[in-house]
């Protein structure tokens, strides 16, 4: 096919998708128009009661903690964290694990961002009861909680591309896949596949972990 042809068939194509969406647009704009006072004003009561709701909602879940990352002190506090919040990140530690503060960095800004979510962090030494129930054998592990219940676990960086060089966004992707945050990406890719197509990744598949354990070396990640 001549070039002139495949851009006159470019040309006709955006040209019927503008007009579609113009003609979306007149239809809402004659829908509004057709709406009396009473409609309109109940359309915008209705708004209203939504961000309300929402805005109530987002000050509950500051008020338990949400929206910063935050160290507990130790896993006596674990409980009461878990039990308040709907959804938890939890970050087993240890000082000497330089992963660790990897992970620090990219939790912090991802606290901010799903304030729908709570993001804390606990030395493994102080919670051996813990460490032993959940069967955290490596460092940094990362606990996903929803409704009390640990859904999920990230062990390592296996399923972050094995790389420390890992993006903020390629773990928003991982705690998404377990719905841990309210995530509105492709959980069926990781971002980073679409930057860097040689990147290795562990694929994720959707599980429910309670307690259980994994066969990983302890000393894989905790150089």
């Amino acid at each position: 096919m001549a070039g002139g042809q495949t851009m006159d068939i470019l040309a006709k194509v955006l040209e019927q998708s503008a007009k579609l969406m113009e003609e979306k647009v007149d239809e809402q704009l004659n829908k509004l128009d057709r709406m009396d006072d009473d409609e309109l004003d109940k359309l915008k009561e209705r708004r209203l009661e939504a961000l309300k709701k929402a805005q109530k909602q987002k000050q509950d879940w500051l008020s338990k903690g949400h929206g910063e990352y935050r160290e507990i002190p130790s896993e006596k506090d674990f409980f009461g964290e878990v039990k308040e919040s709907k959804n938890v990140v939890c970050h087993f530690y240890r000082d000497s694990t330089f992963r660790c503060k990897i992970v620090d960095k990219h939790l912090a800004i991802l606290a901010k961002k799903h304030v729908e979510t709570k993001f804390i962090k606990l030395n493994v030494e102080k919670a051996p009861f813990l460490s032993e129930r959940l069967h955290i054998k490596v460092i940094p592990t990362m606990a996903l909680l929803i409704d009390g219940i640990t859904k999920d676990f990230i062990v390592g960086f296996g399923d972050l591309g094995n790389t420390d060089e890992f993006s903020t966004e390629m773990l928003e992707w991982r705690l998404g896949c377990t719905d841990v945050i309210n995530y509105s990406g492709n959980r069926m890719e990781p971002p980073s596949m679409a930057k860097r197509p040689g990147t290795k990744f562990t694929k994720v598949e959707k599980k429910t972990i309670r307690g259980k354990g994994y066969d990983s070396d302890s000393d894989s990640e905790d150089d």
